[in-house]
């Protein structure tokens, strides 16, 4: 063999490793590839599955919220349900190939579903207790029902019934609010000014009393404990003694809510201080609050 067949020898034996080798390298890119596909069609299927667990979380949110009466609980699910919206809408934005934020989207998301975990602990705790409020009250008619039916069974549980139908029968006033008005009804902040008291209240309905005229008395304490009172003929009784009174007010009451007001027209001096208001009616004392009048 000359020398010229020889060189074209190895030049063969170079070309086809060559060949060998782009082949390997192409064949290896390509598996690499394939991988790298796999890689980010896995997490494309995790954010999307991601996506879904935030979705079915504030339809969670949403279910207990419209069965919710508690005010304070419906506003922290309402917070909750908020921040779980922000955070999909987050993960909608973010690359699959993000992982790390992915991974940090993924940790919030567990911190919220504790936290709606707690929040349904309570929401179970208060079904139980309305449930046996509820109960209760059924148990307490059905007793109420027995003893006028039955005057022998009620001897052994007369007092403790008596007190029950009591309690329900007291009406109850809330809601109460103070603002302070100028002479021409409008509402001031300046101690000077003040020319009317207008004191806000709500007599809560209640199925169990006597509908008809009732009247409210307003007594009002100044920050001397002196109670503001427009004549010494103007008092009630209650607890077997004649208290002064500021101000009543004679209402119709059908055994429905009714909001309403009593007005204190400003004819001496108001020092400056800490005041209470306490409402009376039916001869109990059925609510009352403190207010401050600044200088």
């Amino acid at each position: 063999m000359n020398k010229k067949n020889i060189i074209i020898l190895v030049a063969v034996l170079i070309i086809l490793a060559l060949l060998a080798v782009v082949l390997y390298f192409a064949r290896d890119n390509k598996q690499k590839d394939q991988e790298m596909k796999e890689l980010v069609d896995m997490m494309n299927f995790e954010k999307e599955q991601l996506e879904n667990e935030f979705v079915d979380l504030t339809n969670e949110f949403g279910g207990y919220v419209s069965n919710l009466k508690n005010d304070s609980l419906i506003k922290l699910l309402d917070s909750e349900k908020l921040k779980v919206q922000q955070l999909l809408e987050e993960l909608r934005i973010t690359k699959a190939t993000n992982a790390r934020r992915i991974s940090e989207l993924k940790k919030e998301l567990e911190s919220v579903r504790k936290v709606m975990v707690h929040y349904v602990h309570q929401i179970d705790s208060l079904n139980v207790l309305n449930q046996r409020l509820t109960t209760e009250n059924v148990e307490v008619r059905r007793k109420y029902q027995a003893a006028s039916e039955t005057v022998e069974q009620l001897s052994k549980e007369k007092e403790t019934l008596h007190e029950v139908v009591s309690r329900a029968s007291i009406m109850e006033i809330s809601n109460f609010s103070v603002e302070t008005l100028n002479k021409k009804d409008r509402k001031t902040s300046r101690l000077s000014q003040i020319a009317t008291l207008q004191f806000n209240f709500a007599i809560a309905k209640n199925v169990t009393v006597q509908p008809g005229k009732k009247i409210v008395y307003l007594r009002i304490t100044r920050p001397d404990y002196v109670v503001l009172t427009k004549g010494t003929e103007h008092v009630f009784p209650f607890e077997d003694k004649n208290i002064a009174y500021s101000a009543k007010k004679e209402i119709e009451y059908e055994n429905e809510t009714v909001q309403d007001a009593i007005y204190w027209k400003v004819e001496e001096i108001l020092p400056a201080g800490l005041y209470r208001a306490d409402f009376f009616l039916d001869g109990n004392r059925t609510g009352s609050f403190a207010f401050e009048l600044k200088k």
